[in-house]
């Protein structure tokens, strides 16, 4: 189980963060300055660092700038509000793995993330999600359904890898909603309802189930 360590000093967006990569199996720890952050990613305990450049105490450029500087080569994404060339160039060339603007969509970073752990060999590079004649290749972004493709939107695959993540777990649809739209969506959409409808008609309707007064599970 790969571990993140998210140091962000907005706790809207780092709950958001945590949750998001909880519910998809990794092991999180928060924090909200600079200071700790370094403390942290140098103990050597951390897969990956989600980091924002605007933290108290420290910047993320000087965490980035401690980090290289002591020999520590923990993978580091860099997630702001700065989305300027140069804040990026500086950031990328300071030794940071990538570089995220906000607002950003929860599913981009996790992929990024994944991307980042399968170079490290951190993480096993699963391909094929499957539950029955329900399959979905996650490299070439296509489900099979009785062994016929099935066209999906890319949300519609987003929220259909979620289910498929979680087999039998009831997933709320604050959960859902943060996963595939992320933290910045309306939460009172029913967005929700209405996606999981159309994946329903394309898939078969017995296959996701609604819990009243939870959410939905993959059958």
């Amino acid at each position: 189980m790969s571990r993140i360590l998210i140091a962000e000093d907005n706790e809207r967006i780092s709950s958001f963060v945590e949750k998001g990569l909880k519910a998809n199996g990794f092991t999180t720890t928060t924090v909200a300055d600079g200071i700790n952050a370094i403390d942290c990613a140098s103990t050597g305990d951390f897969d990956l660092v989600v980091l924002d450049l605007g933290l108290p105490g420290k910047d993320g450029f000087e965490v980035i700038a401690s980090l290289r500087g002591a020999g520590v080569g923990v993978p580091v994404i860099i997630l702001t509000a700065r989305d300027s060339v140069h804040d990026t160039v500086t950031g990328l060339e300071g030794g940071a793995d990538d570089y995220m603007t906000k607002p950003f969509r929860f599913e981009e970073l996790l992929a990024r993330i994944r991307l980042r752990l399968r170079g490290g060999d951190r993480e096993p590079s699963v391909s094929v999600l499957q539950s029955g004649s329900l399959a979905v290749d996650l490299f070439t972004r296509r489900a099979v359904v009785n062994d016929a493709v099935v066209s999906l939107t890319s949300r519609e695959f987003v929220l259909l890898e979620m289910f498929l993540r979680h087999p039998r777990q009831v997933l709320s649809r604050e959960q859902i909603l943060s996963h595939v739209w992320g933290y910045d969506f309306d939460p009172g959409s029913n967005v929700v309802d209405v996606y999981v409808r159309m994946l329903r008609k394309k898939i078969g309707s017995g296959r996701i189930e609604t819990v009243r007064g939870m959410g939905y599970r993959l059958a």
